[in-house]
């Protein structure tokens, strides 16, 4: 029997047919006593969403695509469920601000376009499950804000940024760190030289090691890229700057991040490589909740090793910190440009080294300029993207 007592958390998976969505709705499920999905978004499957309706009956869910709106309610006739449909992005930043609908977002849209849905959750006073690093790239700084003026508790789902999360006082206070050090599993071509990376295949670059997640993701920590994102966040979220923090390379992706204290103590946060754990920080927090994944024993896994990012072979880790001391709209013009480059190399258009290449070159393009409100952004956002599409289709990178 559903609890009703003041506690129990209404939660709206936005992403909830991806990795993440899917794996945020096992834990919800483990707790039927304390939360419930009583919304869930997806981009354009409605098959996949009216399937996972049918297993968790919420009570809104929305699909992106607003000429999809006809085919999600007739299969949520067809299912018999009373749960609403709503379609389009502005359904998406209605739903995530309604106090009514929902008080925690699991933001997992990937790319840019999570956005919005994030900063209206966001300035709602909501509690976030932070999974889109796109959007904390894109407007760290406005996102921080909002989330500090509204008093929303944001809690980061990328397992680095949770494990330090887990690894700083109650409340969040970095007085006493020196050094924040975030892991990378090093992805599926840790090891190879620039060389050999020359005819890599999409295919490929999607087969991670350790992790399921999807192919844009997958792509992004196949080059480093990820890690790169990773870094603009943690200075964001921690409000660290970027030479207080570093990258190691962790094949076996049991240690997901470091803090360092100003006392020479260090502290990590170990567990499985799997999201599960993450989702069942930010979905109980503060308490700590089941997530279904199992304790970690190290005597079985033997070794722990730590190396150096290759920047030669990876060079997207480089750019990104550049990006972030350059500020201003440096970021949103290094994601923007990867995203128009890891879609033309799964597209088949563009060569796995090419991707960094492109980047840079619309990085170079486009000088930083001070940020000051989101329209800035998205303008530089927008930029860049017509950069990079510009120089796909002229040659210029191939």
């Amino acid at each position: 029997m559903r609890n009703a007592t003041a506690d129990f958390r209404k939660v709206a998976v936005l992403g909830a047919t991806g990795s993440i969505g899917t794996s945020a709705l096992d834990v919800v499920a483990r707790h039927p006593d304390r939360m419930r999905a009583s919304v869930l978004g997806a981009g354009r499957d409605v098959d996949g969403l009216v399937a996972l309706c049918a297993a968790h009956r919420p009570d809104h869910a929305v699909i992106a695509d607003p000429a999809l709106h006809d085919a999600l309610a007739q299969g949520l006739r067809d299912a018999r469920l009373a749960t609403t449909p709503h379609a389009g992005m502005a359904a998406f930043d209605a739903l995530a601000s309604d106090a009514d609908a929902c008080d925690t977002v699991v933001a997992a849209i990937v790319g840019a376009a999570g956005l919005d849905s994030t900063l209206a959750a966001l300035r709602a006073g909501k509690r976030v499950l932070l999974a889109n690093k796109e959007s904390l790239v894109l407007a760290g700084g406005l996102m921080m804000q909002a989330a500090r003026e509204a008093g929303a508790v944001i809690v980061p789902i990328d397992s680095e940024h949770n494990a330090i999360h887990q690894c700083l006082p109650p409340g969040g206070d970095c007085g006493g760190v020196s050094r924040i050090i975030l892991t990378a599993s090093g992805g599926p071509f840790r090891g190879r030289s620039r060389e050999s990376l020359a005819d890599v295949t999409p295919a490929q670059a999607i087969a991670h090691p350790k992790w399921s997640m999807g192919p844009k993701i997958s792509v992004d920590s196949a080059t480093l890229m990820n890690k790169g994102l990773e870094l603009i966040e943690a200075h964001h979220l921690f409000d660290m700057p970027a030479d207080r923090l570093d990258v190691l390379v962790h094949p076996q992706s049991l240690v997901h991040s470091f803090v360092e204290f100003v006392d020479g103590s260090t502290l990590a946060q170990l567990g499985l490589p799997d999201m599960r754990t993450a989702l069942a920080v930010g979905l109980g927090h503060p308490h700590r909740i089941a997530s279904g994944v199992p304790g970690l024993d190290l005597l079985r896994h033997g070794r722990l090793d730590f190396e150096a990012p290759d920047h030669d072979a990876f060079p997207c880790l480089g750019l990104a910190r550049a990006a972030l001391v350059a500020g201003g709209t440096a970021p949103a013009v290094l994601n923007a440009a990867n995203e128009i480059a890891v879609s033309a190399f799964l597209q088949g258009q563009l060569r796995f080294l090419a991707i960094p290449a492109l980047v840079e070159h619309v990085l170079a393009a486009l000088p930083a300029a001070p940020a000051a409100t989101l329209d800035v952004l998205r303008d530089a956002d927008a930029r860049a993207r017509a950069a990079a599409t510009q120089a796909l289709e002229t040659g210029v990178i191939h």
